[in-house]
């Protein structure tokens, strides 16, 4: 279970207060409107921002000591976070061992992860050599071999169409929710949380509220997510 008890984020003369609970297993659509802290939330959780108040705990461990490399968490941002000068194997392998170092035992689950989201046999090629999707299929190969519980997506699938951004939601539903991991997806589409799960959380207003049924919450949305839902 992901907790924030009492969370202040402050920067600037911004300011975020969360109080709620992620389950276990969780999949969670992150919704609100643009600035209201979705992103700020999300890298808080991953270690990038120190909380002025109040504490991040998983399975009832406070985060606050670790650094982000240390944390159960695995983060996928809009660019999927490839290293250009990199293969695939090569950017995967970081996963699995900081320092690169390629085994027979690594490279075999490598082939297994990206065959697993439809790439097997394309560890070799850089990224610049993949398309929009398949670069988003290798950086959710990645988050599966880091074998992290809790994976935040921040609009990892915004630059794809439609079609393509619903087969990639699906595949991180059947890879990583298949495998017990916790998610949290901020989006700004309401179909697409309603592929996600069943749970949805509103940032807005200084305030992220506690998940709650995505139908629901979208069938009657607070006015701030109304207002920018345009309903």
């Amino acid at each position: 279970m992901l907790q924030l008890e009492d969370l202040v984020l402050a920067q600037g003369d911004f300011r975020l207060q969360a109080d709620l609970a992620v389950p276990g297993g969780g999949r969670v659509a992150v919704l609100g409107p643009s600035g209201g802290g979705k992103s700020t939330l999300l890298a808080a959780i991953a270690g990038f921002i120190a909380p002025q108040r109040g504490r991040i705990l998983w399975q009832g461990r406070d985060l606050a000591p670790l650094a982000p490399g240390a944390r159960p968490v695995s983060m996928l941002f809009q660019d999927g976070n490839l290293f250009p000068h990199l293969t695939i194997e090569r950017n995967l392998v970081l996963a699995l061992d900081p320092r690169g170092r390629l085994t027979p035992e690594r490279r075999a689950r490598i082939e297994a992860a990206l065959a697993r989201v439809g790439l097997a046999g394309f560890g070799p090629r850089r990224p610049s050599a993949l398309s929009g999707g398949q670069q988003s299929r290798a950086a959710l190969a990645r988050a599966l071999l880091s074998e992290r519980d809790l994976v935040l997506l921040d609009e990892p699938f915004a630059a794809l169409g439609p079609g393509l951004r619903a087969e990639m939601l699906d595949l991180v539903t059947e890879v990583l929710g298949a495998a017990g991991r916790t998610i949290l997806m901020v989006t700004h589409a309401p179909d697409d949380a309603l592929r996600l799960g069943d749970l949805a959380l509103v940032v807005d207003e200084g305030r992220a509220a506690a998940p709650t049924g995505v139908e629901a919450l979208l069938r009657d949305p607070p006015p701030g997510l109304r207002n920018y839902l345009g309903h």
